[in-house]
């Protein structure tokens, strides 16, 4: 099967089992190949950036295992990825990185298909982590916190500048159950002020 053929699959034909594959850094998909306790940066990477780069390489360093970046070509609130869309954003990694394709947009999900995973986070979405209002409410939260632990997840946390204010895990507040799934990488091990969100409106600024 070609990689195409394999996340035409996935996008267009969940129902036929496929719910996650696994593409290696010289661009071969391979659709059987177990994931054990992977550690995994998840992200929409467009585009990649060295601050992923380094993200992940810190988090490898963390947790003695090289990670994966995970893309889920569905999103909670935006419309799905299109095949073209997701051969695009992979060939940003092609000798570089391997990656996971899912069907997988929060955590929860992601967790289901890998247990045991440590889930590599910049600061932003560990606060959303731990937020009820991304849940609609404590009860939800706490639910989906406690189902990742009972799954044996757990997150390795990189800092980010914040209105010239470099924010790490020390700055979240979260209730002392869930303090124990949460990591942070030293500001030393990692920093990169760089965002997705800047590095898109620089390149349209660049458009004629």
């Amino acid at each position: 099967m070609t990689l195409g053929d394999a996340i035409r699959q996935l996008v267009e034909h969940p129902h036929h089992g496929k719910t996650w594959v696994l593409v290696r850094a010289d661009g071969e998909p391979e659709l059987d190949t177990p994931l054990d306790a992977p550690t995994v940066l998840p992200g929409s990477f467009n585009p990649l950036h060295h601050g992923h780069e380094l993200l992940a390489d810190a988090a490898s360093a963390s947790s003695g295992r090289r990670a994966i970046l995970e893309i889920s070509v569905v999103n909670v609130d935006k419309p799905p990825l299109d095949v073209d869309e997701v051969l695009r954003r992979l060939e940003q990694f092609r000798g570089r990185r391997d990656a996971v394709l899912t069907r997988a947009p929060t955590f929860v999900e992601k967790g289901r298909l890998f247990p045991g995973a440590t889930f590599v986070v910049g600061w932003d979405t560990a606060v959303r982590l731990v937020a009820p209002r991304y849940y609609g409410g404590p009860e939800a939260m706490a639910s989906a916190l406690e189902e990742l632990r009972d799954l044996d997840c757990r997150f390795i946390v990189g800092g980010r500048l914040v209105d010239g204010v470099f924010r790490t895990l020390d700055d979240i507040e979260m209730d002392v159950r869930w303090r124990g799934m949460f990591e942070a990488i030293p500001e030393e091990l990692f920093r990169a002020d760089v965002s997705s969100t800047a590095l898109r409106a620089d390149t349209a600024g660049e458009r004629p």
